[in-house]
């Protein structure tokens, strides 16, 4: 009898007819001899709702109260998800995050998980029951208050929930096949890949590809968690979220393509910090700055320093929604750091090009530039790692940029991809 952990994201479970079908998959799984454990997102946009709900009453809403009202939309899904398999003649528990034990540290809108007790599920598990549990919510044993992970917080949730359980796998169903070489939505040509290192899985995550949240792939990785991401409309095999390619025969190692996927973020703004003092210490008070604000910060460029004047500009990518602080934390600062002034873009769009074959291959950077270039799409900043080169593009031209880049890399299927419900969670 295999552990099988299932998370069902907020399309997947959108309306009564939805979670009714995937009840009928949960129990097709308990019934062929599995114990399972699902952990479920909101309903359809339910979360967005509730933000949107919550600014209506107040411009700032109370981080704590926050996390109360938004653990209600998973607390419905989980239970209504819970009357469907028990209809079905299939004993079936929920369990909100804290009565499943994923304890969590204090911070309200973005807990990170610390521990996982699930004595409960255990519990359940042995009296024959599935377990539905409610996605992206904890507890904090100090505060004693409820919290939420952010978002994919559904996805952490459901591989904490595999690892401390020792789930022989963790499927995330969503509502495209898999893990594609792009967005579909935005590149029809995109094509399914049946198996993507959880290192190039971490670069296409982190680089805006929302299949798969990068807190849970980096949850994965570190605790040797299989992950299967796959549709919940029909039963396909999806994508396998592996350590490494395996040939044919065991021990075997597949020559990785150069490139495994495109990804694009729309999610980015950039700073410019402008008439810096390039003298050392500069820079590291600017930075400073910014990581007392908690801001994740993305790429940087640093300009070459003018000779006349001996200053220079500083620009780097972060998340939109951390703009504010940080441009506020930095005009607080601008005295003491020295800086002449500073600009704020939120009009860019984020491409980034990954495969682990790049290590071992000449020409992608040429390449993927020639490809922007014949575009008529100009590029505004460039960073790289080992296995990923990201560029900074005007956020018009995005969409446009990954299809070319998609086909320039020779990685267009034959055929349309299919997206079910049109959200991709």
């Amino acid at each position: 009898m295999a552990l099988i952990v299932q998370k069902f994201g907020g399309s997947s479970v959108a309306d009564a007819e939805s979670i009714k079908r995937v009840a009928k998959r949960i129990v097709e799984t308990r019934k062929a001899g599995n114990d399972v454990v699902v952990a479920v997102s909101a309903m359809g946009d339910t979360t967005d709702e509730l933000i949107d709900l919550a600014h209506e009453v107040t411009p700032l809403p109370d981080p704590r109260e926050m996390d109360m009202l938004l653990t209600t939309g998973e607390r419905i899904s989980m239970a209504l998800l819970a009357m469907a398999i028990k209809s079905m003649g299939v004993e079936a528990r929920s369990y909100t995050g804290s009565q499943a034990g994923m304890i969590t540290d204090a911070q309200h809108g973005s807990a990170r998980i610390v521990d996982v007790t699930p004595v409960r599920l255990r519990e359940a598990l042995d009296d024959g029951a599935i377990v539905i549990v409610a996605g992206f919510q904890g507890f904090n044993r100090d505060t004693k208050d409820i919290t939420t992970l952010g978002r994919g917080g559904s996805d952490t949730t459901a591989v904490a929930l595999a690892a401390a359980l020792g789930a022989d796998v963790c499927e995330i169903y969503t509502d495209v096949d898999g893990i594609f070489t792009a967005d579909p939505r935005v590149v029809p040509k995109a094509h399914k890949i049946d198996r993507v290192t959880s290192e190039e899985m971490l670069e296409l995550a982190a680089a805006g590809a929302k299949v798969l949240y990068i807190r849970a792939v980096e949850y994965a990785r570190r605790h040797g968690v299989t992950l299967h991401v796959r549709s919940s409309f029909n039963n396909n095999e999806g994508t396998w979220v592996v350590e490494s390619i395996d040939g044919p025969n065991e021990g075997d190692t597949v020559e990785e393509p150069i490139i495994t996927g495109v990804a694009g973020d729309l999610n980015e703004a950039k700073i410019t910090v402008v008439g810096v003092p390039d003298v050392p210490g500069k820079a590291a008070e600017i930075f400073t700055i910014v990581a007392q604000t908690g801001a994740n910060i993305d790429m940087i460029v640093q300009n070459v320093s003018a000779a006349a004047t001996g200053l220079t500009d500083i620009s780097f990518t972060l998340p939109k929604s951390e703009g504010e602080k940080v441009l506020t934390a930095l005009r607080a600062g601008q005295g003491s750091a020295g800086f002449q002034s500073l600009q704020y873009d939120d009009q860019i769009g984020k491409l980034a090009v990954v495969g682990a074959g790049m290590r071992t291959s000449a020409g992608v950077s040429a390449q993927l530039f020639r490809a922007l270039s014949d575009a008529g799409i100009n590029i505004e900043m460039i960073s790289t790692s080992e296995i990923r080169i990201s560029v900074v593009t005007r956020a018009d031209t995005l969409n446009e940029a990954m299809r070319v880049v998609h086909t320039a890399f020779g990685l267009d299927g034959e055929a349309e991809a299919v997206v079910y419900a049109g959200t991709g969670r």
